[in-house]
């Protein structure tokens, strides 16, 4: 299998983002897991049982992809943020109800 093999991008899975080829892991999570959780290669193959040519080749289409990848991993931090804001004061108002 080639290194463009690899990575593949199906609209309606993984909301269309690249993924490893048959999972449902995408470059960004092994970009996150890697780059910013600071995984290494073999930690990753091994706890995804992925090989290290997928994970090799995720981390190559990133760089190739850096400036897209990295935006869409902003945005995710964006909307995982707002929503807990949103959650939180939420739930404070229904805890705050539920005792009244």
């Amino acid at each position: 299998m080639s290194l463009d093999q690899r990575i593949e991008q199906t609209e309606g899975i993984c909301g269309g983002k690249p993924r490893i080829s048959g999972h449902r892991i995408t470059v960004q999570d092994i970009v996150v897991w890697h780059e910013r959780g600071g995984w290494s290669v073999d930690e990753i193959a091994s706890e995804y049982d992925l090989s290290l040519a997928d994970v090799y080749a995720a981390l190559a289409y990133y760089f190739s992809n850096r400036e897209r990848i990295d935006r869409s991993i902003e945005e995710s931090r964006a909307f995982v943020e707002e929503m807990k804001e949103e959650m939180s004061s939420t739930g404070t108002e229904r805890l705050g109800e539920e005792r009244g």
